[in-house]
């Protein structure tokens, strides 16, 4: 029994994938669907790496903001999307009313990190209440911050992002009715914070990225074959519905329904849903998965083969060249300090001078899908937006989303939509895809 014991432990200690994947510019074919954490080394992955977050992340956006006080809270499943992200493997909620308090003393001196709330959070931030001694939550959050004396106290309020909003009106009202008069003034938003603390990566999280990337990238790979698809049978949803099944099987989230459409020679715009997939279609899918907290989103197009062809018709390989062509346009607008706003007008005036046709709508990704930092181009608005306009910075990572447009010959110059989407970090130097992009199109017999 001691041996069968110490085998199982054996096992849960050592992490399923101890060699992990490094970024590539090139992605695979059809690769085959990494290993996959157990439970238990999961929420471990996931400690580690939000005690490596806590300990750098925080201190760093504290400084750069000016900000020497964050209050953030939470209730029992009504977590804001920062305090959620900080929560611990074994806490997948907050209880009651969870209040975190960051503090920065300055001169050099590390970042308190209080929790006023009955429950402790892994050890991650310090317990300082003690409900025996003031039963008043809220006055003992008041009592700590008065005695820190901060210059400012950021506080979750913002109109334009929802990442940045957390603080409920119920809650703000109670905390100010307490805090000391002199001290309400100093109130200031959080927004900063708060898009900084969740669009920042750190090297752990790009450590485990690739395997992540590659792990989407191996499902749709099973999706757009024949393991999946039989031309002439399967519809759009079915496979719509694999994907859902599939991730089942793996344990994982699809953080959105997939998504599967349609381009037929001669029918205008997106088939999908009850369509049956037909030889000589172009497929379109859009699928992303949540693992370890970190999120993908990728598009891909395949080509159904018709009877006796052994490759896509040259126009619509053309399309997707032109797709690259865009994507490439676009990393070359990654810089420090530049705006979303002027990422996307600098990329769509070389793509448009290159006689391409694109439309750019690429955004960060990291802890959430569609994550916070600025915005690159909406599907719907080509011009500057208020989202777009704050300044990227470096070690965040990307969902290079956008499209080009091209007429097809062998379609009889039909317009066709050549959608792409990858996933990519961003060092503050260079623009490296996480792993690799789509190049050519999915063959299907």
């Amino acid at each position: 029994m001691r041996h069968v014991l110490a085998a199982a432990a054996a096992l849960v200690a050592t992490p399923a994938f101890a060699a992990p994947i490094g970024m590539s510019e090139t992605e695979q074919a059809a690769p085959a669907v990494p290993p996959i954490l157990s439970a238990r080394e999961r929420a471990e992955t996931e400690n580690r790496i939000l005690a490596e977050r806590l300990d750098t992340v925080i201190p760093a956006i504290m400084r750069a903001e000016g900000i020497d006080l964050w209050l953030l809270v939470a209730r029992e499943y009504f977590e804001e999307p920062v305090v959620a992200s900080m929560l611990d493997g074994e806490n997948m909620h907050a209880r009651r009313r969870t209040i975190l308090i960051f503090h920065d003393p300055g001169e050099g001196k590390p970042v308190e990190r209080l929790t006023v709330s009955r429950y402790g959070l892994g050890g991650l931030f310090m317990p300082a209440w003690d409900p025996a001694k003031q039963p008043d939550q809220w006055q003992a959050a008041a009592d700590i911050i008065a005695l820190r004396n901060p210059a400012k106290i950021a506080v979750n309020v913002s109109d334009l992002h929802q990442f940045a909003d957390g603080m409920t009106v119920s809650q703000y009202d109670k905390f100010t009715a307490v805090l000391p008069s002199a001290l309400r003034s100093r109130i200031v938003s959080g927004e900063g914070l708060a898009i900084r603390w969740l669009e920042t990566r750190t090297p752990s999280e790009m450590a485990l990225y690739p395997t992540i990337e590659r792990t989407a990238h191996a499902v749709i790979a099973e999706a757009f074959s024949r393991k999946v698809i039989t031309p002439g049978v399967t519809t759009a949803e079915q496979v719509q519905w694999w994907y859902r099944d599939r991730l089942l099987q793996l344990g994982l989230d699809a953080w959105f329904h997939p998504s599967i459409g349609i381009q037929r020679q001669g029918v205008k715009g997106m088939l999908e849903g009850p369509e049956v997939i037909q030889p000589g279609d172009l497929l379109w899918t859009d699928f992303g998965i949540t693992y370890l907290r970190l999120n993908t989103d990728t598009q891909h197009l395949a080509y159904v083969l018709k009877p006796g062809e052994t490759d896509a018709p040259t126009g619509l390989r053309q399309g997707l060249a032109n797709s690259n062509k865009v994507q490439d346009a676009l990393l070359r607008q990654f810089a420090v300090g530049r705006s979303g706003n002027e990422a996307l007008a600098r990329a769509r005036a070389e793509a448009q001078a290159a006689g391409l046709d694109p439309s750019i709508y690429s955004h960060p990704i990291g802890l959430h899908g569609h994550g916070a930092g600025p915005s690159i181009g909406f599907w719907d608005n080509q011009n500057a937006d208020p989202r777009g306009e704050a300044a990227i910075h470096a070690n965040t990572a990307w969902s290079i989303e956008l499209t080009s447009y091209a007429a097809v010959p062998e379609w009889g110059g039909q317009r066709v939509d050549f959608r792409a989407e990858e996933n990519a970090f961003f060092d503050g130097k260079s623009v490296r895809f996480i792993d690799g992009r789509q190049t050519s199109l999915t063959l299907i017999p």
